[in-house]
């Protein structure tokens, strides 16, 4: 299809050629379509109109009913015309108007009478179009022509069939499953475009039975397939039922491994490479198993063709990074890629060569780095920044020459993205490889004197202001921060200003120097710099009086604040000034990821405390409200923590009811909200009665039953436990027990007599994660270096098999309830370990951080080492028992 295009050649600015479609109009077009109606019709210019309409279509257009059906009964009559263009444009026009049911009758005598024409092209377009338009009832009148296409002697006719086919198996899928032996037939077609669309619609058609896809594959695989798109289909196939096969086979053996080997040796590139890369992707593939796989793909490194060579080089990418060592035998073939022409090549075997090559050709790598840099384009130069930063993690002893490197491409042009991944890189490497501490500071030092990115500017002072003190000579760093307080913006002074006064409180022998400075910063001409200098000086003690904090001043200014920032804002903006000063110990400090909803049909109201809640603190706040106003729960203290509401019932059903968990140090209340959906039913004395036989540590202490239900009004029925234990777990059954009265629904009154019912519900838990609060810390490191070292408690354990470790990661965060830190709850693609930083508060508010480190084998075997660190010994304990018997 025509798209609108301006074309202007260097040499003749003032010579352009435009599309003919350009500037065309709806209306225009229509008037020019009564040319279908001419007694003697011009081919030429109805394929014109035609074709103008199909752009219109294209581009969004939309026709009303009265004019689709205009446009649609005159080019019905186009079938007059004997002339092959025009009768395609015709098929075009029919598919893209999609006619309705009462339309497509005027053209279905036509269409059919195509499709036993004795032009090939007829009767292949004429399928399609009929598969297009056709509902199911008009389909089983065509379903015998249908099938003698699928076997058709002309390849086109066949292929058009089977494609057709394809389509209508979203919508007609009885229809099509009844053409099994027709599919066999033309799968054993010598026309490769036949064999393969014939294939690919005979295993859409099975790919829910296991087993047939089994029997397909096998008795392909024993055959010749001569199409080389359907062998690469059948690859496909094959891989998938390995891959299902791999838990069901007791011998070493892989089932069909033979067959993808022998693919190996086709005579079609496209049919080698899919096999080698199935091959690559086996799960817990061996060495053994890749070498016939790395071989071909080494052949592809110096084909003349670019697109082989590119797909050989990601392939052996990404198998670079599970098995380095079967990759090293091509590193000679991809260093003559690194001057490649395509820098995609070359960007891909640059990466390759530095996950696989040794200690020894880190030097020589790097200088032909260095002249290939300035050839690529950010997105490729953050893509080695990436891979040398791992090369430096493996090669510690090479990080002088890798931080050279990455320090000189830092001064060079370039954009923000690829700026943030050197300066990222760099604060990974000092913060993993102790050696090369001060030579990093002193490279982001010179880099931010002439840094164009506020951003990137203000995380490097914070990061000098955590590991700058702690270098052996402290005082070289000052004269960079200060450099930033006179040359740069507000931000970046502001956050130069807090470096300094880090210094100062670390360093006592620097505190006379970081004062005289720090008076400079008092005469600002931004209002932050100036607030943040005053600050530091009367809590460092400039003026000799030290103000009283309650804890050191150095964790008081640039400790980490256990009080989720959202929560602080919305304390604040809902206090209001009293006698008494705001106390920031009352401020909730649980993570709401998400206020309270319900996942119920859009007509229903939400229930209890869903609707008006609308961020963290408030809904705590509420909670707190409602349950100290009920004379039986007042005497349990102050509220740790509240769940987000477990749906007890299904959506659609007679009574909606949901729980939330309120957990208190000795007590746990069960908030359960109900709400009645039929309009002739009024519920009294509605009260939920639970079995805890599965929680032994529970003894039930207090209800609160609801009175009415009316209906589409919410309620809320309540049930406390006392809890022996710090985390007592345990398993409740639930059922709703009520008297249910009928309502006139004329009146609207309810009977006197009413009839005592019961409704069912699901079961619920109380978990370890529900004594848990998600706070998070804004510096983990900070936060673990400044707890008692004599807690921490550390452990290893063995997950079993998972499918991934994104699974088993999210397996242990959702288990023990806490807050990922620091984006650790990604783990990138193709990753064999990882490790995840978590913090929270358990119940008696004791503060919590967790380290774990995963690894995963070729087997799927995971592996976690778990490091606890609390405020209490006994809650590292706890911590790995709940973890232990999760």
């Amino acid at each position: 299809m025509a798209q609108p295009f301006v074309k202007k050649d260097d040499d003749h600015d003032d010579e352009a050629e435009y599309s003919p479609f350009l500037g065309i109009e709806k209306g225009a077009v229509l008037q020019e379509a009564r040319v279908f109606n001419d007694p003697q019709l011009d081919p030429r210019r109805c394929s014109q109109v035609i074709t103008k309409l199909l752009y219109l279509l294209n581009q969004g257009e939309t026709f009303t009913k009265i004019e689709a059906t205009e446009v649609f009964f005159a080019v019905t009559k186009l079938f007059q015309s004997r002339d092959l263009g025009l009768r395609r444009m015709v098929y075009l026009i029919i598919k893209e108007l999609s006619p309705s049911a009462d339309e497509v009758i005027i053209v279905t005598s036509s269409l059919m009478k195509d499709m036993n024409s004795k032009t090939d092209m007829y009767r292949a377009n004429a399928i399609r179009v009929l598969c297009r338009i056709t509902d199911g009832t008009l389909l089983t009148q065509i379903e015998r022509y249908l099938k003698q296409a699928i076997v058709d002697k002309n390849p086109v006719v066949a292929s058009a069939a089977l494609v057709s086919g394809i389509h209508l198996l979203q919508t007609n899928p009885e229809i099509v499953k009844r053409w099994s032996n027709e599919l066999q037939e033309a799968v054993q077609s010598r026309a490769a475009l036949v064999q393969f669309h014939a294939l690919g619609l005979l295993h859409q058609i099975r790919q829910n039975d296991r087993l047939a896809v089994n029997k397909l594959v096998t008795s392909l695989t024993r055959g010749t397939v001569r199409s080389p798109l359907a062998q690469c289909l059948l690859i496909r196939y094959t891989s998938q039922v390995i891959h299902e096969s791999a838990g069901n086979t007791q011998t070493g053996e892989r089932p069909f491994y033979d067959y993808l080997e022998s693919c190996l040796r086709h005579k079609t590139e496209m049919v080698i490479f899919e096999a080698a890369k199935a091959i690559t992707e086996l799960n817990g593939v061996t060495s053994r198993e890749l070498t016939p796989a790395i071989t071909v793909l080494q052949l592809f490194l110096s084909s003349s063709k670019p697109v082989l060579r590119f797909a050989a080089v990601r392939t052996l990418n990404k198998v670079a990074m599970t098995h380095p060592m079967a990759v090293t035998n091509c590193n000679i073939d991809m260093e003559s890629l690194i001057s490649d022409q395509n820098r995609s090549i070359a960007t891909l075997a640059i990466t390759t060569l530095l996950k696989t090559g040794n200690e020894s050709s880190v030097d020589r790598l790097m200088k032909q780095i260095t002249n290939f840099m300035s050839d690529i384009a950010d997105e490729f130069k953050i893509v080695v920044v990436e891979a040398i930063r791992s090369l430096c993690l493996k090669f510690p002893l090479k990080y002088r020459t890798l931080m050279n490197f990455l320090s000189n491409i830092l001064r060079e042009e370039g954009g923000f993205e690829y700026k943030k991944a050197i300066v990222d890189s760099i604060v990974i490497l000092i913060r993993d490889i102790p050696d090369a501490k001060e030579s990093g500071l002193l490279h982001l030092c010179e880099f931010i004197e002439d840094c164009e990115f506020t951003y990137l500017s203000t995380q490097i002072l914070h990061f000098l202001g955590i590991e700058g003190p702690r270098t052996s000579d402290p005082s070289k760093y000052i004269r960079y921060i200060y450099n930033r307080v006179h040359l740069e913006n507000a931000m970046v002074r502001a956050s130069a200003v807090s470096t300094l006064a880090k210094f100062g409180a670390m360093v006592d022998s620097l505190k006379p120097r970081i004062f005289v400075l720090l008076r400079r910063c008092l005469f600002d001409s931004d209002d932050e710099v100036r607030d943040r200098a005053t600050l530091y000086l009367n809590t460092l003690g400039a003026d000799g009086a030290i103000v009283e904090t309650g804890e050191p001043a150095s964790d008081f200014l640039f400790g980490s604040l256990d009080i989720p920032l959202v929560n602080l804002e919305t304390s604040l903006k809902n206090y209001e000034p009293f006698d008494e000063p705001f106390d920031i110990s009352s401020v909730p400090r649980e993570v709401k990821v998400q206020p309270l909803t319900e996942k119920k049909a859009p007509s229903k109201k939400p229930t209890g405390l869903g609707a008006p809640l609308t961020g963290p603190a408030t809904t705590v706040d509420a909670y707190e409200r409602l349950l100290s106003s009920i004379p039986e729960f007042s005497g349990f203290g102050k509220l740790f923590k509240s769940s987000a509401p477990v749906e007890l019932t299904e959506a659609e059903t007679e009574y909606a009811v949901n729980v939330i968990k309120h957990i208190f140090d000795q007590h746990v209340v069960f908030q359960y909200n109900c709400t009645n959906t039929i309009p002739e039913q009024l519920l009294e004395n509605v009260n939920v009665i639970v079995d805890a036989s599965e929680a032994e540590e529970f003894a039930e202490v207090a209800s609160k039953p609801l009175g009415s239900l009316p209906y589409d009004t919410p309620g809320q029925t309540f049930l406390a436990f006392e809890k022996q234990g710090i985390a007592a777990v345990g398993k409740f059954s639930n059922t709703l027990r009520f008297i249910v009265k009928e309502v006139d629904p004329s009146t609207g009154e309810a009977e006197d007599d009413g009839v005592e019912d019961e409704y069912q519900l699901e079961d619920h838990e109380v978990v370890a994660a529900d004594y848990m609060l998600k706070v998070a810390v804004s510096n983990f490191r900070n936060a673990w270096e400044n707890m008692n070292p004599d807690s921490e408690r550390i452990d290893e354990y063995g997950l079993g098999p998972r499918e991934s470790l994104t699974e088993a990661v999210n397996t242990v965060i959702n288990l023990l309830g806490m807050q990922p830190c620091e984006g650790t709850e990604v783990v990138p693609s193709n990753s064999r370990s990882h490790s995840c930083l978590l913090s929270g508060v358990f119940i008696g508010n004791v503060k919590v951080l967790v380290r774990l480190s995963f690894g995963i084998d070729g087997q799927k075997e995971v592996a976690m080492k778990l490091a606890v660190r609390s405020d209490e010994e006994s809650i590292s304990d706890l911590i790995h028992e709940i973890v232990a018997s999760g």
